[in-house]
């Protein structure tokens, strides 16, 4: 045994506390925390300390909280016009599409299954025209494979097949508003493949009844779809019986890349399968990118109350100075009066993150449920901000910000060990 170590098991510090089982440094750190009144200004110094750690971490889970809001909001939105998986047949359009359901049906990763026909035309009414999507569908199945029936604000969608009278089809909000269509309209869909007539290509018109409008909330459905039965589309575009793909419904989203896997060596040529993930990587990828790129620039404001932990303890060593050397001469070792400031430091982080936390959620909370900052909806496609607080994301962030705080503890720490315990009581 060294004769710090000695000096450190006679101290009447340690023995004092010894049935508490806690060392002497965690009584003195909080006693430290509170300034004498003749140096008052420590004590402001500590609460801004503390108050620094507390905002940076409560605005970091709010913008984290918002971002994973915005993620998941556009993520239902994504997936509640798409299937989880799609297969397509490199040759345009799949034949038998029926024997390829029969294959699929055995697979426990998927709920449902929908054919679908899809191409791109032109919708026109009176002196107004737009570029949209026509997909055709399967009322029935597509609604257990896809939401966008969900999504139906105006109208009836019933009946969008009428074997001998005009046939239904369903318009984007955004889409009936440029064209000025209502519920109950006409309106022509128009394909530049058409019938070689006397005069060359003659462009393909076929008329049909408005019977609902859908608002999704992403301009890009709401203005370039349109659905309708599946019959008339594959009428209108001539594939007679096939169809250009086949959605797919999982269990659980998150296994796509894996089922598209499998389904793909199951399947082989000529068809391929895409997922969810596949065909909007760029956008989560992005959407994933901003999210941490925030998490690094607003981490820096608990760097910067980092700094406030520095200058705090700084000014305590030199407040303490006196209590150190006394420390030391009853036998205080300098690892121990390390531990006293580290502590210290410690603390100042440990309350702030836990005010930051606290506020951070309450804010949250407060934000999902009443909704009191508004967004223009037809700017945003949001009423309000959304808010997702994730669990992940306030132990991330509470772990940096304790971990921030300790390495701002460790310099005057250092400092505070190194004080030399004479010159201090040279004139008491």
């Amino acid at each position: 045994m060294n004769s710090e170590q000695k000096s450190e098991k006679k101290s009447p510090l340690v023995t004092r506390h010894s049935s508490l089982f806690l060392p002497y440094q965690f009584f003195i750190a909080l006693r430290y925390l509170k300034a004498k009144k003749r140096h008052r200004g420590i004590s402001i110094n500590t609460a801004i300390s503390i108050g620094g750690v507390a905002v940076g971490v409560m605005a970091l889970l709010v913008v984290l909280s918002v971002m994973s809001g915005f993620h998941e909001d556009l993520q239902r939105k994504i997936l509640g016009v798409n299937a989880h998986i799609i297969v397509l047949d490199y040759r345009g359009s799949m034949h038998g599409y029926k024997d390829v359901i029969k294959k699929l049906e055995g697979e426990e990763d998927i709920l449902s299954s929908a054919p679908f026909v899809l191409g791109q035309v032109m919708v026109s009414f009176e002196k107004k025209a737009h570029g949209v999507f026509m997909k055709g569908i399967v009322p029935e199945k597509e609604a257990k494979t896809t939401e966008i029936m969900k999504y139906i604000k105006d109208g009836n969608p019933q009946d969008l097949y009428s074997k001998d009278g005009m046939p239904g089809i369903i318009l984007g909000r955004e889409l009936a508003s440029t064209l000025g269509v209502f519920v109950g309209d006409t309106i022509n869909i128009v394909s530049p493949f058409g019938e070689i007539g006397p005069l060359g290509m003659l462009p393909k018109v076929k008329p049909f009844k408005v019977k609902a409008i859908f608002e999704v909330g992403m301009f890009e459905y709401d203005s370039n779809l349109v659905i309708t039965d599946i019959r008339p589309a594959q009428e209108f575009f001539g594939i007679g019986e096939d169809v250009n793909g086949i959605e797919l419904r999982l269990k659980d989203i998150y296994k796509a890349p894996s089922v598209r896997e499998g389904l793909q060596k199951k399947l082989e040529f000529p068809f391929y399968v895409r997922d969810w993930m596949q065909m909007n990587r760029n956008l989560f990828s992005a959407l994933k990118l901003e999210k941490f790129a925030m998490f690094i620039i607003l981490i820096l404001i608990i760097l910067v109350a980092s700094f406030n932990i520095v200058s705090t303890l700084i000014m305590n060593v030199i407040e303490k100075s006196r209590e150190i050397a006394i420390l030391k001469a009853i036998g205080a070792t300098n690892r121990g009066i390390m531990t006293i400031f580290v502590l210290q430091g410690l603390f100042i982080g440990i309350f702030g993150t836990c005010i930051g936390v606290a506020g951070g959620y309450l804010l949250n909370h407060f934000l999902g449920t009443y909704q009191i900052i508004k967004l223009p909806a037809d700017v945003y496609y949001l009423s309000h901000l959304p808010v997702k607080m994730k669990f992940i994301d306030f132990i991330a962030v509470s772990f940096s910000a304790i971990i921030i705080s300790f390495l701002a503890t460790l310099y005057p720490a250092r400092q505070a060990a190194k004080l030399n315990p004479v010159e201090p009581l040279r004139y008491e």
